[in-house]
């Protein structure tokens, strides 16, 4: 990725929403969905306090909903984040 995150940044791929409910209905384009808080590090910085987390590229994070700042490039939805906006790494 040509996109380096800075200091205590991290560059995260948002996962894609689900379309259907754990119920089975399946929800139309026009619904309001919930922005996701679960995705995949493709991009750490070289911060002291990032290191300390000991994350790597390709881990699975949590994140608050309205945290980080959200980009576009290669026509994907990024999002940069800092290091305490990570909430937990899904294992």
């Amino acid at each position: 990725m040509a996109l380096q995150p800075l200091g205590d940044r991290i560059l995260v791929k948002p996962l894609s929403e689900e379309e259907t409910t754990k119920s089975g209905i399946v929800l139309p384009d026009t619904v309001d969905k919930e922005k996701k808080a679960e995705g995949e590090i493709l991009g750490i910085g070289d911060g002291e306090d990032i290191k300390k987390l000991g994350l790597k590229e390709g881990d699975k994070v949590l994140f608050g909903k309205y945290s980080g700042e959200d980009v576009e490039y290669e026509e994907d939805e990024l999002k940069f984040l800092k290091y305490d906006e990570i909430l937990a790494v899904v294992k």
